[in-house]
């Protein structure tokens, strides 16, 4: 009886962990849509990233000061970690993904992305020799088989700079992949939200540093929209995203959080057809289902 209890509490652990990786994932996923919006305005990767980070920042911050009183400082191995963390991590990933969404469009943006997961994977089987198991295999085949159908067709409309844009938003996948392995050892022994805060801090003094490196002050000024937007994608596409995968990462590792997350740009779709116009085709409906599949895979791991 005991046993059953615990299987049953394991069980809804898991499952909690995967919801969480799931919303996460489609909150975190809008920022290429939030993205698009803003380059209307004829603003760079550099002042988005900035604005981005600079309106996330006053939370990060609070959470870290509040963390830092509460557990104490960290060792100085650690404080270095944490500054590779939020540098490859958070800084170097997004800056990549935002500077490729200038070259390609959204949808093969998102479909690059999706090679995260596989990195993930790769890495945590030949490097770090951990097992993957047939069911999470069956899973990221499926799913990637569904947004193949989805995107499939933006491949035709990269433009000129597609190979550039490619090549960027591929090493922000990669990175992002490194963040996933290196975050999903150090949350169990610090806490998602000490590591998470710490990481978002160092990542956001870089973003803005970078700014006023590379850009004038006066690049600041920029219309109504812009802040708008940016504090949309501070709040809903980075702070909520980022606390949510760190803690789904400490629920169920970082190797299934990162294939939930292939829920999220499929989620997309609908964002795009409503904010930019994008129609939404019998191959995306196709791809959706397939990639929901996927998630259902997922969901029947056992913890």
């Amino acid at each position: 009886m005991q046993s059953n209890s615990s299987d049953l509490h394991a069980r809804q652990q898991y499952l909690t962990g995967l919801a969480i990786a799931l919303v996460g994932a489609i909150l975190f996923s809008t920022k290429a849509i939030v993205a698009k919006l803003i380059y209307r305005y004829n603003v760079d990767a550099v002042t988005l990233i900035c604005f981005r980070m600079a309106f996330s920042l006053p939370i990060f911050a609070a959470i870290a000061i509040w963390q830092m009183h509460k557990a104490g400082s960290l060792t100085t191995a650690d404080r270095w970690r944490m500054v590779a963390l939020g540098l490859v991590g958070y800084y170097l990933s997004s800056f990549l993904d935002f500077l490729g969404l200038q070259y390609i469009t959204a949808g093969l943006e998102r479909l690059i992305l999706f090679l995260t997961p596989s990195f993930v994977l790769l890495i945590s089987a030949f490097f770090l020799k951990r097992k993957v198991s047939l069911l999470e295999w069956m899973a990221l085949a499926v799913s990637y088989l569904g947004i193949v159908l989805v995107f499939f067709h933006d491949l035709k409309f990269g433009g000129n700079n597609v190979l550039l844009g490619s090549a960027l938003v591929l090493g922000a996948a990669i990175s992002y992949a490194l963040y996933l392995i290196q975050s999903g050892q150090l949350v169990q022994r610090l806490g998602s939200l000490r590591l998470v805060s710490y990481a978002m801090c160092v990542s956001s003094a870089a973003c803005i540093s970078q700014f006023f490196i590379l850009r004038p002050a006066s690049m600041l000024v920029q219309p109504l929209a812009v802040y708008s937007l940016s504090v949309v994608n501070a709040i809903f596409c980075t702070v909520l995203p980022v606390f949510m995968t760190m803690i789904a990462v400490k629920k169920i590792g970082a190797a299934t959080a990162s294939q939930a997350g292939m829920i999220g740009p499929v989620s997309t779709l609908f964002l795009g057809a409503y904010f930019l116009g994008e129609p939404i085709t019998s191959w995306q409906m196709a791809g959706t289902v397939l990639v929901m599949g996927g998630m259902y895979l997922l969901s029947t791991k056992k913890a």
